[in-house]
């Protein structure tokens, strides 16, 4: 079997509200919808997201570097998944978000191509995932409002995003933990709003909250900073943007910066660079989280969900971004159940119904 075409779509689609995170504020999902086709009439799907505030991709740089991949990829079998990840690392550097379209697409087709669903070719150690739910920065009454509605749908942890000032990020959580009583799980992300010292000094009084863990204190560039938050912190600390890839993950854990890692699909490159940051925490005793950006879809988040569900060590998600949209580019994929489950589709590759 041989790739013959990648087609490319622009797709902008309005999220439910505003979201707020300590960089700025997402109105709409931007996302490059890709379609790989194959000589024998199969076909993959991926996206790759513009989430300009965290990798600087927009819907242009996106689709410009998978027209520089596809040269060399067009002719490839797509079960060489090895020798597409190298010839993408060849292309262009960095753009991850463009590489993690092409990934996904392939790991589609070869779902297709084998007949299984994509958690079973990753390893199959579940079929289910579970997620929380993210609240957005606002006043504290209204995400404490949000909170308690997002529990009432199923829900049992909530990350809320903080990341401002000491005394509003402490009356968000608060008013958070407040709201939904004390069984039901806290996570925090500050999206690098804090220097190392306003973060010991704000996570010293959010411990009194009994918050689960705190997610990139501080600058995505500030490894001996993550790591002092790291070593003085009576939580858990989560690094986000400071791992993009797996060196960067090696990086973190051998200075000891972190407890945690999320994984990030758009972050890195797509599942095959996961499988490595993943491997590299595990075997350093470090679990991962799989999160997403606010701008992607189900397709992603359906390809994120079930790397989670087949990897062990991936013990977290926060894979909530389809459920804040107000429409779809493709429909299928994962299904959600009493909120927080994913159930992860049984048909070949990512179950989308296109």
């Amino acid at each position: 079997m041989k790739i013959t075409k990648i087609n490319t779509k622009r797709v902008k689609i309005p999220l439910v509200e505003p979201f707020h995170i300590s960089l700025g504020v997402i109105t709409h999902a931007e996302q490059i919808l890709v379609e790989i086709e194959t000589d024998e009439g199969l076909v993959g799907i991926g996206e790759g997201s513009a989430a300009v505030l965290i990798s600087g991709e927009t819907l242009e740089s996106i689709e410009a570097g998978i027209r520089i991949m596809e040269k060399e990829i067009i002719g490839c079998d797509p079960m060489d998944i090895e020798k597409i990840y190298w010839i993408m690392d060849r292309a262009i550097a960095h753009c991850p978000s463009a590489k993690t379209a092409i990934d996904i697409a392939c790991y589609d087709l070869i779902g297709k191509i084998t007949n299984m669903p994509l958690y079973k070719v990753l390893g199959g150690n579940s079929n289910t995932f579970e997620t929380d739910m993210t609240v957005g920065i606002n006043d504290p009454a209204y995400m404490a409002e949000k909170a308690r509605t997002h529990v009432a749908e199923g829900f049992d942890t909530i990350k809320t995003k903080v990341g401002t000032t000491v005394e509003a990020d402490v009356a968000r959580v608060k008013a958070i933990r407040d709201a939904v009583g004390p069984d039901v799980k806290i996570r925090l992300d500050a999206n690098q709003g804090w220097t190392p010292k306003e973060a010991i000094a704000v996570i010293n009084k959010l411990a009194d909250y009994d918050i689960e863990l705190i997610e990139q204190p501080v600058p995505y560039h500030d490894f001996d900073g993550l790591a002092f938050v790291t070593a003085h912190s009576p939580i858990p600390i989560m690094s986000d943007e400071s791992v993009f890839n797996s060196k960067d993950a090696m990086r973190a854990i051998k200075m000891h910066a972190v407890d945690l890692i999320n994984i990030k699909l758009m972050k890195c490159g797509g599942i095959r660079e996961a499988l490595k940051i993943n491997a590299i925490a595990e075997a350093a005793g470090v679990e991962c989280m799989l999160g997403c950006m606010a701008e992607e879809s189900n397709i992603g988040v359906t390809a994120a969900a079930s790397l989670g569900a087949a990897m062990k060590n991936i013990t977290r998600a926060d894979l909530d971004a389809h459920l804040t949209l107000t429409d779809v580019a493709v429909k299928g994929g994962v299904i959600m159940e009493n909120g927080k489950t994913m159930i992860l589709p049984e048909k070949p590759g990512l179950g989308l119904e296109k």
